[in-house]
């Protein structure tokens, strides 16, 4: 893998952490926390979309993945919450 997809990666999970932090109100765990929790995000996301057949038409790439990233990154916090409890 190339050493710019790898940054690309953290950049977009770092991002979309942060965002699904901020929506879930406290839910972040810091810089490299949010970066893990928007990566397994992004997971969660490209998993369930595809089998829930919902798609984002949003032109740019890179806004695209951070939207769905963020998605799944606060379906993920929320399931997070849920276990804490």
């Amino acid at each position: 893998m190339e050493p710019q997809a790898i940054l690309i990666w953290l950049v977009i999970g770092a991002v979309a952490g942060f965002l699904a932090g901020l929506i879930m109100e406290g839910g972040g765990f810091g810089l490299i926390g949010n970066i893990i929790v928007g990566i397994l995000g992004a997971v969660v996301a490209g998993y369930l979309f595809p089998r829930l057949g919902v798609s984002i038409p949003i032109a740019d790439p890179l806004v695209s993945s951070i939207v769905v990233s963020t998605v799944g990154a606060v379906i993920l916090l929320f399931v997070i919450g849920l276990v804490r409890r």
